[in-house]
C-alpha cells in the first residue's frame, strides 16, 4: 500500500491488488454529520453526478464509460460514527488487459475528478433542471429506507441510543430540507466545502501511482484549501441509569424489536477486538446465540441479529417478531448476553464466532471496493491496523477477553415498532 499526499486535504492511497482483472477507484469527501447540512451532502452527489463540464450530461457520460470498455461509476452517501461521507466510485479493467494499451485509469481519474471539482453549472449555479430531478431521487431514497423496516427500525433505535449527539442525524438528510434547497444554495454549499474538507482518494488493483498522483494535482494544485481535519465521534458513556424506551405504531404485520447497547469500550481500545468476537457470537450469524437460540431452539423471532457500531460504542439487536412475543423476545436477548457474561461459551460457538470473522476480512482480497472500505474505516476511527494486523489481532482474542468485554456492556434503549391497533 502507498500513500503520496496531494496536499493538506487530499491523500491519494494505492493498494495494490492484482488477482482481479479490474482497477476501482473511489474518492471520499469527508464531512461532519450535522442537521444544518446532512440534507445538503446528500443532495451533493446525486447532482454532481448528473454532469460535469467533460460530459455535462447523462449520455455523454455514459458514452464515456462506454469507451473505457464498459467501466461503472456511482455516487452516494454514507455514515461512519459521526462522518458523513460523499463518495464516488469508479471501475474499469485493468491497463494491462486494454486492447489497444489505453491508459483507462488515467481517463477514469479524469472523469471523477471533473465530477468532482469541474462541476456543471448555469449562470454560476447547479443547473436547475438536475437539482429538482435528483431532489425528487433524494427523497425517494429516504421513503425507500423507511418502507425497509428492518433497517428502519435498527436505525431509529440506534438514533435513541444516540439521543443528544449528532450520530441520530439521519446521514441520507431530511425530506422537507431537501425540497427546499435550490440550484444555487447547493453550488454554494459545495464550493465551500470542496476546499475545507478532508478528501480521500483510493485506488485499488493495477496502478502506476505518480501517474495517478499527476492526473489528481491537474484538477486540484489551481486550487486553495483550508486545511481541515476528517470529523471524529465520541463513543457515548452515560452514568444515568434507567432504560430509555420507545413504542412508534405503523401499519406493519411484523414487530421489530430493536435494543441498543453502549458496549462502554473505545474503538482504540485493545479490547475492540474482542467486542468483534463478542459481537460475532451474539448474534452476527447463524452461528450465533441470538440466531439459535431466539430464532431456531424457541422460534420467538423471524430473525434475530446484533450489528457493532464501534466508533460510537452501540450495539443495537434486531429481531422480527409476532406482537404479542415482545415480552419473550426481550427477555431471551438479555438471557443470552447473561449467558456469554456467565461464560457460557463453547468451544464450537467461539471458534465458529472468530471463523466468520476471519472468514469475512479474508474476502475483502477478492472485492475491491469492501478491501477500500475497510481502509477508509479504519482511517476514520484513526487506527493503524492494516488488514493483515487486524486478522492477527482478532485471532489472538480469547474466551476470556469476550467474557471481560461482555460485563462492560450496558442496557440503554428498548424500541419497538409495532402495529396501529396493537395494545
Amino acid at each position: 500500500m502507498e500513500t503520496i499526499q496531494i496536499n493538506d486535504n487530499i491523500r491519494l492511497t494505492c493498494i495494490g491488488m492484482t488477482k482481479l482483472k479490474t482497477t476501482s477507484l473511489g474518492i471520499y469527501i469527508h464531512r461532519p454529520l450535522r442537521a444544518e447540512e446532512a440534507s445538503y451532502n446528500a443532495l451533493l452527489p446525486l447532482v454532481l453526478k448528473r454532469g460535469s463540464k467533460l460530459c455535462p450530461d447523462q449520455e455523454s457520460a455514459a458514452k464515456y464509460l462506454d469507451g473505457l470498455y464498459g467501466a461503472t461509476m456511482g455516487a452516494s452517501v454514507l455514515k461512519r460514527g459521526e462522518d458523513q461521507i460523499i463518495y464516488f466510485d469508479a471501475e474499469t479493467i485493468s491497463d494491462s488487459y486494454a486492447p489497444e494499451g489505453e491508459k483507462l485509469l488515467r481517463a477514469l481519474i479524469k472523469l471523477l475528478m471533473s465530477v468532482v471539482f469541474d462541476p456543471f453549472t448555469e449562470n454560476g449555479a447547479f443547473s436547475e433542471k438536475y437539482t429538482e430531478q435528483e431532489k425528487i431521487n433524494a427523497c425517494d431514497r429516504i421513503d425507500a429506507f423507511v418502507n425497509d423496516k428492518r433497517q428502519y427500525a435498527s436505525q431509529r433505535c440506534q438514533q435513541e441510543t444516540a439521543r443528544g449527539t449528532d450520530f441520530a442525524v439521519m446521514h441520507y438528510g431530511d425530506k422537507d430540507r431537501i425540497k427546499s434547497i435550490s440550484a444555487k444554495a447547493l453550488y454554494e454549499h459545495y464550493s465551500s466545502i470542496i476546499t475545507s474538507s478532508v478528501i480521500d482518494i483510493y485506488i485499488c488493483g493495477a496502478y502506476d501511482s505518480e501517474e495517478a498522483a499527476k492526473a489528481v494535482r491537474a484538477y486540484t494544485d489551481s486550487l486553495s484549501f483550508t486545511k481541515a481535519e476528517i470529523p471524529r465521534t465520541e463513543m457515548i458513556e452515560r452514568t444515568e441509569q434507567g432504560v430509555h424506551e420507545v413504542t412508534e405504531r405503523m401499519d406493519v404485520a411484523q414487530g421489530k424489536l430493536a435494543v441498543g447497547f453502549l458496549t462502554n469500550t473505545p474503538a482504540l481500545s485493545d479490547d475492540i477486538y474482542a467486542l468483534a468476537v463478542f459481537n460475532s457470537l451474539f448474534g452476527a450469524g447463524a452461528h450465533s446465540k441470538l440466531f439459535n437460540n431466539v430464532r431456531e431452539k424457541l422460534s420467538l423471532a423471524y430473525y434475530a441479529s446484533s450489528q457493532l457500531e464501534k466508533l460510537k460504542g452501540i450495539i443495537t439487536v434486531n429481531a422480527g417478531i409476532e406482537f404479542a412475543n415482545f415480552d419473550k423476545a426481550y427477555n431471551e436477548t438479555l438471557a443470552q448476553l447473561e449467558e456469554i457474561r456467565n461464560g457460557n461459551i463453547s468451544e464450537h460457538e467461539f471458534e465458529a464466532s472468530k471463523i466468520f470473522i476471519l472468514n469475512l476480512c479474508n474476502s475483502y482480497y477478492d472485492d475491491q471496493r469492501a478491501l477500500v472500505s475497510y481502509y477508509v474505516s479504519a482511517r476514520i476511527a484513526g487506527s493503524d491496523d492494516t488488514l493483515e494486523d487486524y486478522i492477527e489481532k482478532i485471532g489472538r482474542v480469547s474466551v476470556e477477553d469476550v467474557v471481560r468485554v461482555s460485563k462492560k456492556i450496558q442496557l440503554d434503549t428498548v424500541y419497538f415498532l409495532t402495529g396501529k391497533g396493537e395494545a
